[in-house]
């Protein structure tokens, strides 16, 4: 069937992405996984090709696009080659949403050419060692100082992706205590700039999956941060943090389906060139109603993805269609995935193919951004239940 959500602008984008994948990515990738994270380098070339800017107004040196689905295309790209751009898809899908929104005209003024160009990579530092998805649980505390210049940072965070590399970490942390009937409260977003004495990056943490994408442990002792640097208004974070939910769990939705699709083109090229006793794997019965099961999955998947992408570019998904779209399409590509691991018998669990780093990678999707036991709860709290 013809794929209608994307126009000729977005196929030349793809194209592009493409390309640059190709020549500056693929060569390298196997040592960027080694080493735990991508070079800096490649921040800022991604900086050059625009990547970072597609969503920043014009004014600030970006593209001034309003629409998602150019996101969705480097997703898909970096998928099918099996590849990533290390940090960079919280860079832009996951700070950038926040600055826009609530950075005043000063701090969009100081960040944002920065952040286009790639001199400034950010990162967000929510989960706290012990509370998990309980961000109302967080302990991490920032203090306004007596004459009211600066707060004073003191905690933990973990699970930080992109948080050894960040030039600037927009940290959670309560500047108010909870009140006995809102634990909600009171939770603000500072925009730390990681040279600041105090800040300290932990442990590089060792992952099963996405071996390219730094993830830390950070701390704060004492770290003194410049009240210019508080986004949006103090204690007012938590309901901050909700609103850019649809769209980031539409992106790891994106992702699972463009990893499911890269899977079965990986296992379709696998098993025509495969031979077991004699004969293609290919030519095997059980193979080709895999293959096809797989296929029906992946389709299923692109049409609820397509569906999701439209209604986020007309304001209009809702944050259980952005659960059910990441339940349904992170489940079923940890089944497809599997499949096609397992056409590729044992040299699937080798590194040196793509799928065995899809499966590994593809397994967090059930957790971050909201685990699909709390997805569940947010599809049936919307059916009434």
């Amino acid at each position: 069937m013809r794929r209608t959500v994307f126009n000729e602008d977005h196929e030349a984008f793809r194209q592009t992405i493409r390309d640059f994948i190709e020549s500056e990515v693929v060569p390298y990738y196997q040592e960027w996984q080694e080493q735990g994270y991508v070079p800096r380098d490649l921040y800022k070339k991604l900086g050059e090709l625009g990547i970072f800017g597609i969503e920043v107004p014009e004014e600030y040196g970006g593209a001034g696009e309003t629409s998602f689905k150019f996101n969705a295309v480097i997703t898909e790209e970096c998928a099918r080659a099996g590849v990533s751009f290390g940090g960079s898809s919280v860079h832009t899908a996951l700070c950038l949403p926040y600055i826009l929104k609530y950075g005043n005209e000063e701090q969009k003024k100081r960040w944002l050419p920065h952040f286009v160009s790639g001199e400034m990579m950010t990162a967000i530092a929510m989960t706290e060692p012990g509370t998990g998805s309980d961000l109302a649980g967080m302990k991490t505390t920032a203090k306004l100082s007596d004459d009211g210049t600066h707060y004073v940072l003191n905690g933990a965070k973990t699970f930080i992706t992109g948080g050894v590399q960040a030039d600037r970490v927009l940290v959670c942390a309560r500047t108010a205590p909870p009140s006995p009937d809102d634990r909600r409260g009171g939770i603000s977003i500072l925009v730390v700039d990681t040279r600041s004495e105090g800040y300290a990056v932990g442990r590089k943490l060792d992952k099963l999956g996405l071996r390219a994408s730094d993830t830390a442990e950070l701390s704060f002792t004492d770290v003194k941060v410049p009240v210019e640097d508080l986004l949006g208004e103090e204690g007012k974070a938590f309901s901050y943090l909700g609103q850019n939910l649809p769209q980031e769990r539409l992106g790891i939705a994106i992702g699972a389906y463009a990893q499911s699709a890269a899977a079965v083109r990986f296992a379709h090229d696998y098993v025509k060139e495969r031979t077991v006793f004699g004969k293609e794997v290919a030519s095997f019965q059980n193979t080709k109603f895999v293959l096809a099961d797989c296929k029906a999955d992946v389709d299923a998947m692109q049409a609820v993805v397509d569906r999701a992408l439209e209604a986020l570019d007309a304001d209009e998904l809702t944050p259980a269609d952005a659960a059910s779209a990441k339940l349904f399409t992170t489940e079923l590509a940890a089944k497809v995935i599997d499949k096609c691991l397992q056409l590729h018998g044992g040299y699937g669990y080798m590194l040196e193919y793509p799928i065995a780093n899809m499966y590994a990678d593809t397994r967090v999707s059930r957790i971050y951004g909201g685990t699909s036991e709390v997805m569940r709860s947010i599809v049936a709290k919307s059916m009434g239940l």
